[in-house]
């Protein structure tokens, strides 16, 4: 089936400088995916993050390898064959823990696979040891007995099914021989990329110290920035006060504003009505005047209206006097009537005497 991935995640790839063998340089310009791969016909474990088309890590993980947390979202580890150290930067603490977790778990798979294959090689040389051992008695048996030809005609299907293991033992020593030398290339392969280990996690270890003095001066410069941050804020916090402030004291020059044109369109109305004043003054002069003349007619009429109310008041004591002197008049009048008639009644009395 080929290799197959078995975990991934996303983080920020770094690579050591070869040349200072201190700075970080990053291989990625923002978060890749990082995944771990099997491959179950050499069963071994890669990890693998490719950056578009750029493979940016291509690392086989040996039982040798060590995964390190530098910070709380930091790792490294090295790679011998590679001769570089990696880098992952991750987004939180528990993604860093779990890709650690998951070295780990590989690197005890990628232990368990070698031993496996150190005693299948073991077995094998064994087995070869064993037809080593054997090859001299075939060989005398052969000398007392005859040829193998010989044997093979004369001994029968149990010398035929012996010179067939024979032959096996002998090709199994060959590749056994031939892998024994392969392996004793990748020890020492091994040794020297142990060596190169060692001396990049011995560099890495002085990068770290680097790093960690850094990272106090980063963590200094932060809290400075950080009070720099809350001294800002309180500023920015009276500003936003002056702000509101400066917007309400114009607010209220906006209604002082409005209130200074009503004012001045009263005053100019009171302007209009001031030009008016002094033809009301002449008309009020001219009113007072009238009403002087008034008041001085009104007061010769009720000097008439007492004048006439005396005379009234005389006319009425005379008109009582006629009355009564009328009256007395009259009261004489009758009797001189009276006296009237009787003086004709005797007149008469005497003309018709006569």
């Amino acid at each position: 089936m080929g290799e197959q991935p078995i975990f991934t995640t996303r983080a920020h790839v770094f690579q050591i400088d070869p040349s200072t063998k201190k700075n970080w340089v990053p291989a990625s310009k923002q978060a890749v995916t990082v995944s771990y791969f099997y491959d179950s016909t050499r069963s071994s474990y890669r990890i693998i993050s490719v950056d578009g088309a750029k493979v940016i890590i291509n690392s086989t993980i040996t039982p040798n390898m060590t995964f390190t947390k530098t910070s709380q979202k930091f790792g490294q580890w090295a790679d011998s064959r590679a001769n570089t150290v990696f880098g992952l930067g991750f987004s939180s603490e528990q993604q860093l823990t779990k890709f650690a977790e998951k070295f780990q778990e590989v690197k005890e798979a990628a232990k368990l696979a070698r031993d496996r294959s150190q005693e299948k090689i073991e077995t094998s040389s064994n087995h070869s040891q064993e037809s080593g051992r054997e090859t001299p008695s075939s060989t005398r048996a052969s000398s007392v007995n005859g040829t193998d030809d010989e044997k093979a005609s004369h001994g029968g299907p149990a010398d035929a099914h012996l010179k067939s293991e024979n032959d096996k033992l002998k090709i199994a020593l060959a590749q056994s021989s031939s892998n024994v030398k392969k392996w004793e290339t990748e020890l020492q392969t091994l040794r020297e990329s142990n060596a190169r280990l060692t001396s990049a996690l011995q560099e890495s270890a002085a990068s770290i110290e680097h790093w960690k003095k850094q990272f106090l001066a980063c963590k200094e410069e932060n809290d400075q920035l950080r009070n720099k941050i809350e001294e800002l804020e309180e500023q920015c916090n009276e500003i936003n006060k002056e702000k509101e402030r400066n917007a309400q004291l114009s607010r209220r020059l906006q209604e002082l504003e409005t209130e200074l044109q009503d004012k001045e369109l009263e005053l100019e109305e009171l302007r209009k009505q001031g030009e008016i004043i002094p033809q009301l003054m002449s008309e009020c002069e001219s009113v007072s005047q009238q009403l002087q003349a008034a008041e001085k007619k009104n007061k010769d009429l009720e000097e008439k209206v007492v004048t006439l109310r005396t005379e009234v008041e005389e006319s009425k004591h005379r008109q009582t006097n006629l009355k009564t002197e009328l009256k007395n008049f009259l009261d004489v009048l009758d009797g001189k009537i009276d006296e009237l008639h009787d003086f004709r009644q005797g007149l008469s009395k005497l003309g018709v005497d006569n």
